[in-house]
Formats: structure tokens, C-alpha cells, sequence
């Protein structure tokens, strides 16, 4: 762990009010460490953090993920109701989900249009908009 990264993930969990475990110092160090965005799932930074020598549960990194989203940290993102990715870019942008490598990458928002949103039913509103353009490769 260098001094920078620690510090980004430190200021990280504290921006959204969470308390710096071990644990969460690891996997917050492992997700926005080096400055940049990801996407992972919980068993890739999992094998990410393993990796790197540190003792999480597999079930800790599900845990914390969710609590990382319910901070405001982080967002979720599902796809095919079954599988999640988790991205550090929490604002509201759409994402390319490429299916024969099953990954997900931020798309352009500049150019996305979304107009003529059906009403919301009765006593709800609409909370957001999720946007995946789903990509495969041509034969």
C-alpha cells in the first residue's frame, strides 16, 4: 500500500460516512486506490484483494460492496437480473455491456437522448434511468 493510495481510500469511505475497517481500507484501496474508475464483481475484486495478500471473506466483499452503494459510493449495475458489477463512478451515466466477454464499460453520455418517459404510476416518481447498450461481436 503506498501512502497516496491509502489516503484516497481513507477520504473515499469518509465521503460517504463510513467508518475505515481493515477491511473496507483494503477493498476501498483495491476499487479507487489509484485515482481511476472500475467496474468489478464482488468475485473479481475479491480475487483482486486476495491477490494482494490481504484475508477477506468472499461474503465481506458482497457486504461491503452493497454498503459502499448504499453510501453513495458506488453504483450497482445488472445485468440479465442475475449478475452485478459494481462501478465507482457513482453519477448517473450509461454503460456498454459486452457479452461475449462479459464486462461492463462506461458509454458516452453526450450523445444519449431519453425523452417521453411513460408517467410514473400513482404515488411514485421515477428514482432513475439505468441504460445498458448491450454489444456483441459482428461474425
Amino acid at each position: 500500500m503506498s501512502t497516496q493510495s491509502l489516503d484516497r481510500a481513507t477520504q473515499w469511505l469518509s465521503s460517504g460516512d463510513l467508518r475505515p475497517t481493515r477491511q473496507r481500507i483494503a477493498l476501498a484501496e483495491a476499487l479507487v486506490g489509484d485515482g481511476e474508475h472500475r467496474h468489478v464483481t464482488a468475485e473479481s475484486l475479491f480475487e483482486r484483494v486476495q491477490h494482494q495478500g490481504e484475508r477477506v471473506s468472499l461474503a465481506t466483499v458482497y457486504n461491503t460492496l452493497r454498503a459502499f452503494c448504499e453510501a453513495g459510493l458506488m453504483q450497482e449495475i445488472t445485468v440479465d437480473g442475475s449478475k452485478s458489477y459494481f462501478d465507482t463512478n457513482a453519477h448517473d451515466h450509461p454503460h456498454f455491456y459486452w457479452e461475449d466477454e462479459s464486462k461492463v464499460s462506461d458509454a458516452a453520455f453526450e450523445q444519449l437522448k431519453i425523452s417521453n418517459l411513460p408517467p410514473a404510476p400513482e404515488g411514485t416518481e421515477i428514482a432513475s434511468v439505468d441504460v445498458i447498450i448491450r454489444l456483441k461481436k459482428t461474425k
